[in-house]
């Protein structure tokens, strides 16, 4: 949910009145700590994943679910923990904005060791027992994007109704009251009542009920003239979602800002395939994911900043909400494909260059802090910018955009980072984990074989709301960047070099890479000034490390033309447009086509993650995890398994009691949530959406084991986990 001070909140009035104050001195934050830490390098991978729950409690005998509001009195006990033994915990939890939800995060990041990959799973199983333990037998915590009913009559547990006449009402909502918003800290409350001060009305989410034989029109609520719209009129229906979201820390600042913009692409692409929100408010609706759902329950912006009245007050016509997908790109090569205009405060952006900071990142800035405020604590007004980052930090962090930009925190070991934010929460931990490594392999795969999956911001925008149609997983397309003549020219030689070698397998940790040309993983070699000619002892069993950071200077251990191949069947790895027409790179791809190949336009992602794989060290029960994550990502992108959000419709739409109006009822409701209770204990087969056991399948552990362990001590590459 981003920064939680501590303190006493202001009033939207006393806020809004020093939004200059926290513009001004955040802006000086960030350029003194741009300059303390801009040539910090060296960071070693590490990455950690998010994962936001929903505590359920079900009535057996009236067959009724519904959130139940016990997240503080559960993160009492789950801090527990952490207080006793902050060091040594294997999990870590945060409040979130419902008072129903939680956030569990590993107790310690993962590292670049390949063995690592077999850690998540048992991580995020070890984080669902701790919850379950603390329960009753009628409660369940679930990995749900968005409880169905959530707005419906007497959805909480205790029982809590709206107050929409109430001044003292935070969101003062037709249909979500204030007590399912988390009490146990200030800003939730703050930010819902300041945001709808700000914009001078209630937040409208509007969404197109999907529209059966006897659904009933205008829906119950739609404003006037939309009698097909439900409408959502709160903060909680979007902030009250749940999402998987993962962080990844860089070797320096270069490398951040390209896998900022190399991923930002891939994020509604990612949403697609993990789309799991159909039902808002008990209804079904038009939509598979909760994206727009967020974006509109913030919206702060005002009818002049939404080109609904003439500027007067205000200084910009803004045109998206504060949580969106991002707007610009940061790295040199990014440059030439921000086509969408940039909306920044001139001033700030002035500032910014006077102070040292590079125009893509200036304007990046700038354009965040276009925003005003909306959650000020008395305590942090009067702040030191050469030491704190509060002000800026207050700014960023109620940016919520698809990618997020991190600087290093003020006096921390905490290097460069970037956040991956688009990801729907999967029902089981298999698929959460599976999505998790994906990504986490991607971005090896990015920065060993030096990829290039920049996209116009234009297109990555239509790109977001196409992901969020119906189906889109199996039915859409979506505007991607295909292969140069160059880049296949290139793979083609270095697939030569590669199967002309009698050596097959290069390490992860940079070492011997020269020799090979078919991975490069880490580069360290290149970095620390040690690159060696003599021969290496090699590693054996998830020894190889992947930390993939020796790239960005541009050349790589040796490897031809500065990148690493990755290539098979002559189809490219490099993926630049130095001889393409810039009209021609790119095509509009299925979902399948862009996860598992298309041939002469793309070779597909996951099999360049194969091939990245091959030329690794990884141990049997490693590999065996990985491999069962990869068959489910290809065949829910081939349609062969379908996504949550589609399984979720096919549920309502095959119940008994569903009557063909579009309504999700109670008793829907309770036997749907009580069939994902089963599929996630691993009691329901679902083969539609996870095939015949694989959820099971995996040799996930909880530690890595012993025998590893000294073997990465012997080598040199133990690493804390």
């Amino acid at each position: 949910m981003g920064l939680l001070s501590e303190g006493s909140p202001l009033s939207w009035e006393e806020t809004k009145a020093l939004a200059d104050h926290v513009r001004e001195h955040g802006v000086n934050q960030f350029i003194n700590l741009y300059h303390r830490l801009k040539d910090r390098q060296g960071d070693i991978l590490k990455w950690g994943d998010e994962v936001e729950y929903i505590i359920v409690k079900f009535d057996d005998e009236e067959k009724v679910a519904r959130v139940a509001l016990r997240a503080q009195d559960l993160l009492a006990q789950l801090n527990e923990k952490e207080l006793a033994d902050p060091n040594g915990v294997k999990s870590l939890w945060r409040p979130e904005y419902g008072a129903y939800m939680i956030e569990g995060t590993p107790g310690k990041p993962f590292g670049g060791l390949m063995a690592h990959f077999n850690l998540v799973e048992a991580n995020m199983r070890y984080r669902r027992e701790e919850v379950t333990e603390l329960l009753g037998k009628d409660e369940c915590v679930m990995s749900i994007t968005n409880f169905p009913r959530l707005g419906a009559p007497n959805f909480t547990y205790p029982l809590a109704q709206p107050r929409p006449e109430d001044p003292l009402s935070s969101a003062r909502s037709l249909y979500f009251p204030d007590e399912a918003i988390f009490p146990g800290h200030p800003r939730f409350k703050t930010l819902t009542r300041n945001i709808r001060k700000r914009r001078g009305e209630k937040v409208s989410i509007k969404l197109k009920v999907f529209k059966d034989a006897k659904t009933k029109l205008p829906v119950e609520g739609a404003p006037p003239g939309e009698p097909d719209v439900v409408l959502l009129d709160a903060m909680g229906f979007g902030m009250g979602c749940c999402c998987l979201q993962l962080t990844f820390q860089a070797c320096n600042i270069t490398e951040a800002r390209r896998l900022y913009d190399q991923l930002a692409p891939l994020c509604p692409i990612m949403l697609a395939l993990t789309a799991a929100s159909p039902i808002y408010r008990g209804y079904l609706t038009e939509s598979d994911c909760r994206w727009n759902v967020i974006s509109s329950s913030v919206d702060c912006r005002t009818e002049e900043e939404r080109g609904l009245a003439p500027l007067d007050k205000q200084k910009f016509r803004i045109a998206k909400s504060r949580y969106d997908s991002i707007d610009s790109y940061l790295s040199p090569e990014g440059a030439k494909y921000n086509d969408v205009p940039l909306t920044y405060d001139e001033s700030v952006y002035q500032r910014l260059v006077e102070g040292g900071i590079d125009h893509l990142l200036a304007q990046h800035v700038a354009h965040l802090f276009i925003r005003d405020t909306v959650s000020l604590f008395s305590e942090k007004v009067h702040q030191n910018d050469n030491e704190d980052t509060d002000h800026f930090e207050n700014i960023q962090s109620t940016n919520w955009q698809t990618m997020r930009f991190k600087p290093p925190p003020p006096n921390s070991s905490i290097g460069w980072r970037v956040e991956f934010r688009p990801c729907e929460a999967q029902i089981s931990d298999f698929e959460n984990a599976a999505i998790v490594c994906f990504v986490v392999l991607l971005t090896r795969v990015i920065l060993s074989y030096q990829l290039n999956f920049l996209t116009p911001i234009s297109k990555v925008d239509e790109n977001m709301q196409t992901a969020q149609k119906r189906d889109a997983c199996r039915k859409e397309k979506f505007w991607f960047r295909k292969s140069s003549k160059t880049t296949e020219q290139r793979a083609a030689k270095a697939q030569a070099q590669a199967q002309a070698q009698t050596n097959g397998k290069a390490t992860l940790n940079g070492e011997g890479v020269a020799e090979n040309g078919n991975g490069l993983a880490n580069g360290n070699g290149i970095e620390n000034g040690d690159h060696e000619e003599k021969q290496q002892p090699p590693l054996t069993n998830g020894s190889a490390k992947m930390n993939g950071h020796g790239n960005t200077n541009g050349t790589s251990n040796g490897a031809t033309n500065g990148s690493s191949n990755g290539s098979f069947n002559g189809a490219d790895s490099d993926h630049t447009d130095t001889d393409d027409e810039e009209n021609e790179l790119f095509q509009l791809l299925s979902i399948n086509e862009i996860f598992n190949g298309k041939p002469n336009v793309f070779p597909g992602l996951v099999p360049l993650i194969r091939s990245y794989l091959q030329s690794m060290e990884v141990d049997t029960d490693t590999h065996c995890t990985i491999e069962q994550y990869l068959r489910f990502i290809e065949k829910r992108a081939a349609g062969e398994l379908i996504t949550t959000a589609t399984w979720m419709r096919e549920q309502v739409l095959s119940h008994p009691d569903y009557k063909q109006d579009s309504v999700v009822s109670e008793g829907i409701n309770y036997d749907l949530l009580k069939r994902i209770q089963g599929i996630q204990e691993g009691k329901q087969v679902e083969p539609a959406l996870l095939g015949q056991g694989y959820h099971s399948k995996t040799k996930t552990k909880d530690f890595i084991p012993p025998a590893l362990q000294k073997q990465l001590a012997k080598n040199g590459c133990c690493e804390d986990k």
